[in-house]
């Protein structure tokens, strides 16, 4: 399974949607809504800045990831970014399959 990092910033209707419902049971309902397609979540934050929401789930797959950033976002209560995150080895890996290239105008 592969690693994504969600950033959620909350429309108005989002946050006063989340206060009312309180925050736990939201957080319950995403998680819930993780296993159903087949991930788990590892971590979920909030936080005082340009992002209100941080969540780090394992996800099977970059479709399974776009689908759920999809569905966060079509229910207008969040602005979503969906970030692939990368081990040591995934650089590693990427550094070997590198092509040559250059600057421009170099």
């Amino acid at each position: 399974m592969a690693k994504y990092l969600f950033r959620l910033q909350y429309t108005q209707a989002g946050l006063e949607g989340t206060i009312r419902e309180g925050f736990a049971a939201r957080e319950a309902f995403f998680r819930q809504r993780v296993i159903s397609v087949g991930g788990r979540t590892e971590a979920a934050y909030w936080a005082a800045g340009e992002d209100d929401v941080f969540i780090i789930v394992d996800l099977p797959d970059l479709a399974t990831a776009t689908g759920l950033s999809l569905a966060l976002a079509r229910t207008g209560a969040f602005r979503v970014n969906t970030t692939a995150l990368l081990t040591a080895e995934d650089m590693d890996n990427g550094v070997a399959r590198s092509p040559s290239y250059r600057a421009p105008g170099e």
